[in-house]
């Protein structure tokens, strides 16, 4: 990218800067501080073309819209639209998150983003034991087609776009929603959104799973294949790092972890029989925004790239759109502190901007309560209004990769591009992520590396405001809450016991039995399932009979 010329000049200035560094520093030491990212790469004191010199423009940085897709995956971002604004909800019943909906609608969320409640999430419906004090808590509870056609209530589905943080049990909420879709008359064709259909990073940081890998495996590809036909216009997959990074992983190990994730479905999918240039264009990402700015706006640059490559030259995608890399993000639910709560608002603000500026298509902010409880009316429109400052008012929204070409930013998306390609490179070596995860290899990573973070600031070499410096006495006598009550899992098991009252029970059986023959074949079993769900089979009752043919996953502890 640079004339040798200017080179030999720019390390003659780096000579002469140094110097007066020493002066400087002889007078005024710097501060007693690890310079590193969050994620621990270490930084310089300055950076200059020196350090970017191996570059070239058209190979690593490019123009937006092109491959390798560094500058954003469209060519005019977000002069064209903004991303798409979601806040994550869901509490307590259907009736309370449906209001909450329509609330964020009227305020200008442009999304909708649905969260489960932890039974739902592993396939119980409210009555099961299993489900006891959980009904509504971090979620909305849905056992039927009954309780989605609540939730979406007086929302056209054709005009919003919907995601659905469901994992294990993703083919039977997304037959609930095309269900509730063809009740309001909106054929399956016409629905956008993405459910998170994830399983592997299930098994490697968050627990919500409930099949084995190889059943599970097929539900997923079972879903790209349906969806492919008759949903065209659905992300069947939202291959997320989020969680990865939650559970205390690097920046580096994120991208890694979440792109080997990437490979084993397009490896799965591809062994069943399907085209990558069709399925491909569905895929979508979910990462997470932490703290450190610079690090993260170059860490969504890294991954594009990588992707990009991992498509065009692993498994050879010629479509252009197939290859880019998608992605939703969701500020760090993991830096927010139950002290002083309000400093939580500045660091979504800082997580949002780095979210922008490294080119997300969709993202959710975390309200400033989350830390202690589900978040207020008031608190989730000070987080959508985050995001409406950061569109409207904040000027980075106005051109394409904002901060491309700065110094810093190009040499920490090459390390961050090249730590992932080694852990990309050594999962290979072990076999691929499902052979690593059954060896506990990334979760050994993250396990060590949430370790060291955790070290850091009980040593205070990284300071957390309000929690490990700068702490005050707190009041919270006055403090609004949203709370849960018990009541919701009583009333909700009595919904679901009035519905299996009135519906066809034997044209119920008869589904479920299907659903079972279909399991223990190889027929795609999404038809089967959206039919049981439109006779109101709950999703416990298909995920029990899918239960009894595939069995349950053990986890595989690694200490």
């Amino acid at each position: 990218m640079f004339e040798p010329k200017q080179l030999q000049e720019v390390a003659e200035g780096s000579k002469v800067y140094q110097e007066s560094v020493d002066k400087t520093i002889a007078k005024n030491p710097e501060r007693k501080a690890q310079f590193t990212t969050g994620g621990g790469i270490p930084l310089k004191r300055v950076y200059t073309p020196e350090d970017i010199q191996s570059l070239d423009y058209g190979n690593d940085i490019g123009f937006p819209g092109q491959y390798p897709y560094a500058r954003g995956v469209q060519p005019t971002m977000y002069r064209g639209r903004f991303w798409t604004m979601r806040q994550y909800a869901g509490f307590a019943t259907a009736e309370d998150s449906n209001r909450r909906y329509r609330y964020l609608l009227s305020q200008g969320t442009t999304g909708l983003s649905v969260a489960f409640d932890l039974p739902t999430q592993i396939g119980y419906d409210s009555d099961d034991p299993m489900a006891t004090g959980e009904c509504g808590k971090v979620g909305v509870a849905i056992d039927s087609l009954a309780d989605a056609e609540i939730l979406f209530d007086q929302i056209p589905l054709d005009q919003v776009s919907t995601s659905m943080t469901i994992n294990a049990p993703a083919a039977v909420l997304l037959s609930m929603y095309i269900a509730v879709a063809e009740k309001q008359g909106v054929p399956m064709s016409a629905l956008s959104g993405t459910i998170q259909n994830d399983i592997l990073k299930e098994y490697i940081a968050r627990g919500t799973y409930i099949f084995p890998p190889k059943p599970s495996m097929r539900l997923i590809t079972d879903i790209f294949a349906f969806c492919s036909q008759n949903v065209p216009k659905w992300n069947t997959i939202s291959i997320s790092g989020y969680h990865i990074r939650e559970a205390g992983s690097t920046a580096i190990q994120e991208v890694a972890f979440t792109l080997a994730d990437g490979i084993a479905y397009i490896e799965a999918a591809v062994k069943a029989g399907q085209d990558p240039n069709v399925f491909g264009k569905r895929l979508s990402f979910f990462f997470n925004a932490h703290n450190d700015f610079l690090e993260e706006v170059a860490k969504f640059r890294a991954a594009r790239k990588v992707w990009a490559k991992i498509m065009k030259e692993r498994f050879g995608v010629t479509d252009k759109s197939a290859q880019m890399l998608r992605f939703h993000t969701q500020t760090a639910g993991c830096t927010l502190t139950a002290q002083q709560p309000e400093n939580n608002i500045v660091r979504v603000g800082v997580q949002t901007m780095a979210a922008v500026c490294g080119g997300t298509q969709s993202l959710h902010t975390n309200s400033l309560d989350e830390a202690l409880a589900l978040p207020t009316d008031k608190s989730v429109r000070i987080a959508l209004r985050t995001q409406q400052i950061v569109a409207y008012e904040s000027g980075v929204a106005n051109t394409v990769d904002p901060l491309a070409g700065s110094y810093v930013i190009e040499s920490l998306t090459k390390q961050i591009e090249d730590g992932a390609w080694e852990y990309i490179k050594k999962i290979d070596e072990i076999g691929g992520m499902m052979v690593a995860i059954e060896k506990g290899y990334p979760q050994k990573n993250i396990q060590d590396a949430a370790y060291d973070y955790q070290k850091s600031i009980e040593s205070g070499d990284r300071i957390i405001v309000g929690v490990n410096k700068f702490q005050i006495k707190e009041d919270d006598s006055d403090r609004q809450l949203l709370k849960v009550d018990a009541s919701v899992g009583v009333n909700q098991i009595k919904k679901l016991q009035a519905m299996k009252e009135k519906r066809d029970n034997l044209k119920v059986k008869d589904c479920l039995e299907a659903v079972r023959k279909g399991a223990e074949g190889d027929d795609n079993l999404m038809p089967l399932i959206l039919d049981a769900v439109r006779h109101y089979a709950t999703e416990g009752e298909i995920c029990g009979v899918l239960r009894g043919v595939f069995g349950e996953y053990k986890e595989n502890v690694v200490l």
